[in-house]
């Protein structure tokens, strides 16, 4: 583990694998790292992962939203010496990623947009809270289906990071493509979940909505979607293909949220195909 600091708040962050470097900064808002970990990827690129303020054993900053994450996300960069990075992001670290993209667009050799949105508005939040209140008619015959969408609306006003991360533990079904199906294979990375609960439950001052200004994004840009992700699927997916120019998109059939974990060769391969390493 090694370590960088903005304003005296410091920031850990771990190192593994070879080849050209590539920060992968985490979702939640609030999630430890841990769960993005890459075995595939880490083969291919020297990958960075950030424990982002608030998570793990980095400090706790005086505020968090989306200004905090793309500051420290960007002195991060700067403090590796890198001339240019790939930049990964998944799902709300995906709202970073494109943040940065659009505010330092001379440092990213390549972006990967993992499972993400360029806007988190009411109608996106409707959208997603209907996919996870269908969620336990899929799964008839699954008893604890039924009680994934309380423990994700629990989970929202949880009063301590264990509180948070046991109750969304529970929702995290809902985040796959078919967890039952492999509930014994993903029974590890359920159990490391960990969550901070002061940026799991810190509202953004405004709504992020970037459409207007994708064309802006100049790196080469590989989007990738899984099928049957309720929060963040090819809906979304598409309008960064869209609005991105010379943007690639590769949608994962039988992934959710997860995909590095449902369908690791073929998140790999979605970017080192389309990504020149």
């Amino acid at each position: 583990m090694s370590s960088m600091s903005v304003d005296g708040v410091r920031m850990n962050y771990h190192t593994a694998g070879s080849g050209p470097v590539l920060v992968a900064h985490p979702g939640g808002p609030g999630f430890d790292y841990a769960y993005l970990r890459s075995p595939e990827l880490e083969k291919h690129f020297t990958v960075v992962y950030p424990e982002p303020v608030g998570t793990g054993a980095s400090d706790r900053p005086a505020a968090y939203g989306l200004d905090t994450y793309v500051r420290f996300l960007a002195a991060l960069i700067d403090h590796l010496g890198e001339e240019r990075v790939h930049l990964l992001g998944h799902s709300h670290g995906g709202f970073v990623a494109q943040r940065y993209a659009l505010e330092h667009p001379d440092r990213l050799a390549g972006l990967i947009l993992y499972h993400t949105s360029p806007v988190a508005d009411p109608e996106w939040w409707a959208a997603a809270m209907a996919g996870l209140n269908a969620y336990p008619g899929l799964y008839p015959d699954r008893p604890e289906a039924a009680g994934v969408p309380a423990a994700f609306q629990n989970a929202l006003g949880a009063a301590d990071d264990e509180q948070v991360s046991a109750r969304l533990r529970e929702a995290l079904p809902v985040y796959f493509a078919d967890f039952w199906a492999r509930r014994e294979e993903f029974a590890d990375f359920l159990a490391d979940v960990r969550i901070c609960a002061e940026a799991a439950t810190a509202p953004d001052a405004e709504p992020f909505d970037v459409r207007d200004r994708l064309g802006e994004i100049t790196a080469p840009t590989v989007v990738i979607s899984g099928r049957r992700d309720f929060i963040c699927g090819p809906r979304w997916s598409v309008m960064l293909r869209d609005g991105i120019p010379g943007a690639r998109l590769t949608v994962l059939e039988h992934s959710g949220h997860f995909g590095h974990v449902e369908q690791p060769a073929q998140f790999v391969r979605a970017i080192t195909d389309l990504l020149p390493d």
